[in-house]
């Protein structure tokens, strides 16, 4: 690995596909995803998926089907469990999932209105997050890797297009997938990366306007994959804070 990598920033999503948000600090356990990340998830009306246990993403409202979801941001109020969301076209909403699932559902169905996949409720996971392994992961992206990205575009593009949980500077472009079947030690914690992440068409929107505006998995295609970051589980907790550094243990 690089000599010098280190965490840039920390971000989590309380609400799978509905919103981001950073932090400047988490403790996280071992077998367990980053506190406070898809926490929730919105079951569509074709889903069966009650939260008991973890659920393929085919199950929930995303932005790869609705790219407008896209361009909510999150505030979480941890001690309350209450979310504030806000999307440019909808205004902001404050509401806790666990009971005030009806306003949630009123105040993003205008975003739905095409959609065969329309939110029928909010689950709450139990001790696994809603991300889209089958693990307990948390998502290590490279700053390096999108740079390379943006070079390939021709212009500048948000990192929220892939909602990562921890960004990481000093890498060179696409060192994350060398880091594969390796433990890394951050901060406090150790992590052992497990794969890639496999791409979707969530990444095609502008995370700013929920529009789509590039072909994001044709432009990965041209690094001969479609793959974006790896994806990590902890195996020993501790303390994860922005500026920690990076290496392999």
């Amino acid at each position: 690995m690089t000599s010098g990598a280190s965490v840039q920033s920390l971000w989590r999503h309380p609400i799978k596909a509905h919103g981001r948000e950073t932090v400047g600090s988490v403790v996280v356990e071992a077998g367990r995803t980053m506190p406070w990340d898809r926490v929730w998830a919105v079951a569509h009306q074709k889903s069966d998926a009650d939260g008991t246990s973890w659920s393929p993403c085919r199950n929930f409202t995303r932005g790869a089907n609705i790219p407008a979801l896209m361009a909510i941001e999150a505030k979480l109020d941890e001690a309350g469990r209450r979310v504030t969301l806000t999307h440019p076209e909808l205004g902001s909403l404050a509401f806790c999932p666990d009971d005030e699932a009806q306003a949630f559902l009123d105040w993003i169905a205008p975003l739905h209105e095409d959609s065969p996949f329309k939110p029928a409720r909010i689950v709450t996971a139990g001790q696994q997050g809603m991300t889209d392994s089958a693990f307990p992961s948390l998502t290590i992206c490279n700053l390096a890797s999108h740079r390379a990205v943006e070079e390939a575009a021709g212009r500048p593009l948000s990192i929220h297009r892939w909602r990562g949980n921890i960004w990481v500077g000093g890498l060179a472009p696409w060192e994350e997938f060398e880091m594969i079947g390796r433990e890394i030690r951050i901060g406090e914690a150790i992590l052992a990366v497990r794969e890639r992440t496999g791409r979707c068409k969530a990444t095609h929107a502008d995370p700013e306007t929920g529009a789509r505006d590039i072909d994001m998995l044709g432009l990965l295609q041209g690094f001969g994959h479609t793959d974006f970051s790896v994806q990590a589980e902890v195996t020993r907790g501790g303390r994860i804070t922005a500026g920690d550094t990076v290496r392999l243990t």
